[in-house]
């Protein structure tokens, strides 16, 4: 029996779909804090709300007897029905040892105490993504474990960086290849081994000596590599902005690239994302005109809550988070003679929106460049919201760190940054890149090492 916490369900709506052939619980005071978090434009309330519809449609005109035993749960119209999911009323512990009731957190533990007396033979696990929550629950004698049905790896080592770098030569490693040259292009035929084997579509391969390719296609036992030459990548100026190492460069390239149409950019605070970024999309906007506009959106925990208490418009609103936009504009115009007057001419002229996360839920975004900065601390259900606003020729890129995460109930493997980097890594359209080092100044790279 698996008895799921508010915090399960507001991280996944969908959660009581993927305890496969087990029985859901529900507690009585999880529904109350679902009831009572559902009001309003946060995107828990959206995420509240959903997961109430999915409580419904399951239980559907069942009885409260049946309820209380449990109603099979049916996933597809013609598909056989697998576990059940049942409503769980707060009782008294039976043997007079429980917690206070006056937090809900100790109502749920001593509820599940209390069933766990009634059912001997069977196993109660309480499933909830607070780890305070959890270790009272092992503390009071119930079992508790963390939802991981959305985390694809066990090891944020595992995540792919987006590139594999040689020692020495890269050639020294092939025993057979065949090249091919059209149209100034020149591509490398490889058979699917070895290290080769390692690589997604659209990730790089460098080495020590120079070179630097990227994968344009593969399948089961070839690999096809794009020679692209270092020099004209680190010399490639983007709105006035120069890659400073071959990371940067890989990244401006992705990004630049009219056929990607998801760039997701990690890396510790300072290694450029924001403002590669910024100068790709001015580029693409002002420049190149691919693009119509660019949207920003970002995640930030007082964001959600704050927006409605500011006066004025959403615009006006969402003015002290473009903070890290302007800081960026001002970095690319510093050299300009009157700093100030360029910035204020780029914001005039870039169609540039910021908008926050509870305005773009049912939106459509045409020929867009979608910014989600921050977004090491999306669940991958809001994630997921985000991307699919993205229209006909929209490019959505994607910057986190996933060392600074501020949701108390996430992690750097639950994030939804971890989870859609795993999930995209076959994506023909889609490109990752893990920049290194800090390029921000001496002192920022001496506080991410030493602090």
């Amino acid at each position: 029996m698996y008895v799921l916490d508010t915090n399960v369900l507001i991280h996944d709506p969908n959660a009581l779909l993927n305890f496969e052939e087990h029985d859901v619980i529900i507690p009585m005071t999880v529904l109350e804090e679902l009831d009572g978090l559902k009001s309003g434009k946060q995107s828990v309330a959206a995420d509240c709300r959903q997961a109430i519809r999915t409580i419904d449609k399951l239980l559907g005109d069942a009885s409260p007897k049946e309820i209380e035993q449990g109603v099979p749960i049916v996933r597809a119209k013609m598909a056989k029905p697998l576990g059940t999911l049942s409503i769980l009323m707060s009782t008294e512990h039976a043997s007079g040892h429980s917690l206070p009731e006056h937090l809900n957190d100790n109502k749920i533990i001593n509820t599940l105490a209390s069933l766990q007396e009634r059912h001997t033979s069977r196993d109660i696990i309480l499933v909830s993504k607070d780890i305070n929550m959890r270790l009272k629950a092992r503390g009071f004698g119930v079992e508790a474990q963390d939802y991981q049905n959305d985390q694809l790896v066990d090891d944020i080592d595992l995540l792919p960086k987006g590139y594999i770098e040689f020692p020495n030569s890269f050639w020294d490693t092939i025993t057979k290849v065949e090249t091919l040259q059209r149209d100034g292009i020149t591509e490398h035929i490889l058979k699917r081994e070895g290290e080769l084997a390692k690589l997604n579509i659209n990730e790089f391969v460098l080495d020590e000596q120079g070179f630097i390719g990227r994968v344009v296609n593969i399948n089961d036992t070839q690999v096809v590599i794009r020679d692209l030459h270092q020099h004209d990548l680190m010399n490639e100026e983007v709105w006035g902005l120069v890659p400073r190492d071959i990371y940067q460069a890989m990244a401006l390239h992705l990004l630049l690239d009219p056929d990607i149409h998801l760039v997701n950019l990690t890396g510790s605070a300072g290694s450029g994302k924001t403002i590669l970024a910024l100068a790709a999309c001015i580029e693409m906007t002002v420049a190149s005109k691919l693009y119509k506009r660019i949207i920003a959106t970002r995640s930030t925990q007082g964001l959600d809550e704050d927006i409605g208490f500011l006066p004025g418009t959403e615009a006006e609103k969402m003015e002290p988070w473009l903070g890290a936009i302007v800081d960026n504009l001002e970095a690319l115009h510093e050299d300009d003679e009157n700093m100030t007057a360029s910035v204020d001419y780029i914001l005039s002229k870039v169609p540039l929106h910021f908008k926050s996360m509870n305005y773009i839920r049912g939106r459509s975004f045409q020929h867009s460049l979608i910014i989600i900065d921050e977004s090491q601390n999306l669940t991958p259900h809001q994630i997921k919201t985000i991307i699919t606003r993205a229209g006909n020729g929209s490019k959505v890129i994607c910057l986190g760190n996933l060392a600074q995460i501020d949701t108390p109930y996430l992690s750097a493997l639950s994030s939804g940054l971890t989870y859609m980097t795993e999930r995209f890594k076959t994506f023909s359209h889609g490109g990752h890149i893990h920049l290194q080092g800090v390029p921000r100044s001496l002192l920022a790279e001496f506080a991410e090492a030493n602090l």
